[in-house]
Formats: structure tokens, C-alpha cells, sequence
């Protein structure tokens, strides 16, 4: 199976530019915990935003969510996979950068899809979502 068979087909984006009320708005109405960023011009991911993004980069710190845009938190140290990739490659990716989600892109690197861990739970073997859940599980170095 390859990534385009197991990914979310045409999930919400925001744009740099986007209030966070609004990105925040899209994970309520969506049910979902992540919105990826993507340029508005090239519709390529330049970032994602998790609701845990908003609720560490914002409150704790003092700041108040309803005057920040997506650019002023977003991750934009993000990872991406084509949709052609082997779900091998994309449990590999996933597990090597621990990360719970992971935007799709096409041969152009415009953002198609996302795959989330409920994605790779729905549609892959039950040992293969045991075994990324406990790989993304794990304290990272970052967190210790």
C-alpha cells in the first residue's frame, strides 16, 4: 500500500496569515488536532500547527492566542512524504522524527493529504500501528 491510499484526502490548511482563532476554529469543526500551513501562492506545507502548539506556545507563555497568526507559532521544521512512498517509508519517517502526523505532498510538493496515526491505524496490520504508536511514544531527547 502506498502513502496515497492511506492519507486524509483534502484536509483544512491555513495559511501563514491565518489567525489563530481561525486555525483553532478549523480543529473544533474538523475534530482533528493538527492544521497543516501551506503557502498561499505555491499551496506548498511550510508549517504545522498542533492544538498542543497552541496551548505551550501561547498561553503558557503569557501570550494571548487571539492577537498571533499561524507564522508566530507554527513547526516549521516539518517533515512531508510524497504519496507514492511505500508505507514502509512512511511508518520509517514517522517513527524516525516521532511524529504523530504527516502531511502528504504531490511530485510537485504541493500539499495534497495528511496521514495521522488514526489513518495508519485504520487501513495498516495491527502490529505495525503497535509498533509506531510505542516508537512516537517514547521521550524524545528534546523532551528529557
Amino acid at each position: 500500500m502506498n502513502v496515497g491510499e492511506i492519507m486524509t484526502r483534502n484536509p483544512s490548511a491555513c495559511n501563514p496569515e491565518t489567525k489563530l482563532t481561525e486555525v483553532a476554529r478549523i480543529m473544533v469543526e474538523k475534530n482533528c488536532g493538527a492544521v497543516p500551513i501551506v503557502d498561499k501562492k505555491t499551496n506548498k506545507p511550510v508549517g504545522i500547527i498542533t492544538d498542543r502548539d497552541i496551548t505551550c506556545r501561547t498561553v503558557a507563555v503569557g501570550e494571548n492566542p487571539l492577537n498571533l497568526t499561524a507564522a508566530s507559532i507554527m513547526t516549521d521544521k516539518m517533515f512531508s512524504i510524497e504519496s507514492d512512498r511505500s508505507e514502509e517509508e512512511l511508518l520509517r519517517l514517522m517513527e524516525q522524527k516521532q511524529v504523530r502526523r504527516i502531511p502528504v505532498i504531490d511530485n510537485a510538493g504541493k500539499f495534497i493529504g495528511i496521514v495521522s496515526q488514526a489513518d495508519v491505524a485504520r487501513k495498516l496490520p495491527e502490529h505495525e500501528t503497535a509498533e509506531l504508536l510505542k516508537v512516537v511514544s517514547k521521550p524524545s531527547a528534546r523532551a528529557v
